[in-house]
């Protein structure tokens, strides 16, 4: 609406234009508008617009009357944003320009206040943390779905004997429950990465302006405290120009997708025929085109190549920041696809992962005969031989004679008599069989953080404690 009230039905000009005398190029509007993509943080620039003008009032920089309309011409517009029918316009540029416009539309000369004592610079700043704060929320539930579906898994498989590995040799008897409890500790970690990084993010820049803070008297405190921000950023040239917080997030964001695609490497690995661990249910598989026998584990394929994208706009981003001079600069506005994208990818990814986990068979007999493939008690009866007295490396070395004679008659150690054992060392006994089994194995490692199943059950009901909290 224009000053005596009637609507402004003119073509749209920059709120800079008046510094120039020629309009803005085509193309140039094009190339350098950004509301194809930031308009997903409309809502939390309202947020954002709300919190400052209720400041502005308390402060006497707006009358009441500005700030009601103002709050009743952003309910308006967040209706439309919410039913898909706010009008973006490109001329407009960015979210925060089509927002002002619109508003100003709606209730005249108070949407045209409503910029004192900011900057796009601050106001986008602000947008990106409030969006971050809010996505870091909502992957930290997704963390925790996915934790809990492993737990479950662990539970129902604390005693399923499987073989572990290392140089994806086989090494020594654990349990799938146990190699499971890895991942919940992986993606604990993950969870406290974006709890810490949440504080971060959580700084208002908001009052910094377009670089040097602002002349005019307003509280920032008190916007911080209106929009649930823990402090706020200390200095107005830091607050507008850098994005570490981003970057952070997007490194924790790289971390979780390492760790999804370490367990969907795994995932793929099992599922083959070679391995037979698993089963994934078929809502999480696709099929060949011309093979009718396939399962394909499509889901965690993707995931382990969804991966590589996350780690690519953590790179991006890092690029992006290392030669900016202070303080704002326009490269700051590609920050936003990559970050967008990687939570987008997280959330997705997170949320699929947490169904899947849910309908995964175990195949805990092909478990079991791989445990016994590869001389995986072999550590076992070294230390079975040190604690009757042998030095480890002789007793190392009187094992790998062991290993290589039943290699030679193609069966397991435990396979071997007796008698043949002893003419490895006189002190070999007939109890050193229970120390061959599988089940004595995984028995043996009774320690806190061992395979053993008793310390697999306590590791999850201490889980269920805290991570699930």
């Amino acid at each position: 609406m224009t000053q005596n009230g009637k609507p402004d039905t003119g073509s749209p000009s920059k709120v800079w234009s008046g510094r120039f005398s020629v309009p803005i190029a085509e193309s140039v509007k094009a190339y350098t508008a950004s509301v194809q993509f930031d308009r997903r943080l409309a809502e939390f620039d309202i947020q954002g617009s709300l919190a400052h003008a209720q400041m502005l009032s308390e402060a006497g920089l707006i009358t009441p009357a500005d700030l009601q309309a103002i709050q009743s011409g952003m309910a308006t517009l967040l209706e439309e944003v919410r039913g898909g029918r706010f009008p973006w316009n490109l001329d407009d540029e960015d979210v925060h320009l089509n927002i002002e416009r619109r508003l100003t539309q709606l209730i005249g000369d108070a949407g045209k206040r409503l910029h004192t004592a900011r900057s796009r610079n601050d106001q986008v700043a602000t947008d990106i943390r409030l969006y971050l704060r809010h996505e870091i929320d909502h992957l930290n539930g997704l963390l925790r779905a996915v934790q809990a579906a492993l737990l479950d898994l662990a539970e129902r498989h604390a005693a399923t004997p499987m073989p572990g590995f290392t140089h994806l040799q086989v090494a020594q008897p654990v349990t799938f429950g146990h190699h499971m409890m890895a991942y919940v500790e992986m993606f604990g970690r993950d969870r406290e990465r974006l709890s810490d990084c949440r504080h971060r993010v959580n700084r208002l820049p908001l009052g910094s302006a377009a670089l040097a803070g602002t002349s005019y008297p307003i509280r920032r405190e008190r916007v911080a405290e209106l929009l649930g921000f823990e402090s706020i950023c200390l200095n107005s040239l830091d607050a507008v120009s850098d994005r570490d917080f981003a970057i952070e997030f997007c490194a924790a964001g790289a971390l979780i997708m390492t760790h999804i695609s370490r367990l969907s490497e795994e995932f793929v690995l099992w599922m083959s025929p070679r391995f037979g661990f698993i089963r994934i249910g078929d809502a999480f598989c696709t099929g060949s085109s011309i093979m009718p026998q396939k399962r394909n584990p499509d889901v965690p394929e993707l995931a382990r190549g969804k991966s590589g994208r996350v780690t690519g706009h953590l790179m991006a981003l890092l690029t992006l920041m290392k030669g900016q001079p202070l303080a704002y600069n326009k490269d700051n506005q590609e920050d936003k696809e990559p970050l967008f994208d990687t939570a987008d990818t997280l959330s997705s990814t997170l949320s699929i992962f947490a169904e899947m986990l849910r309908d995964i068979t175990v195949n805990e007999e092909a478990m079991r005969r791989a445990a016994l493939e590869g001389f995986s008690t072999a550590t076992d009866l070294a230390d079975y031989l040190v604690k009757k007295g042998m030095p480890f490396r002789d007793a190392h070395e009187v094992v790998a004679k062991a290993v290589r004679l039943a290699e030679d008659q193609h069966c397991d150690l435990s396979d071997l008599s007796l008698e043949t054992l002893k003419g490895f060392s006189g002190t070999i006994e007939p109890d050193v069989f229970e120390v061959l089994t599988i089940e004595g194995s995984l028995a043996s490692r009774n320690v806190p953080g061992g395979t053993a199943p008793e310390q697999v059950l306590a590791a999850v009901r201490a889980a269920r404690a805290t991570q699930l909290r």
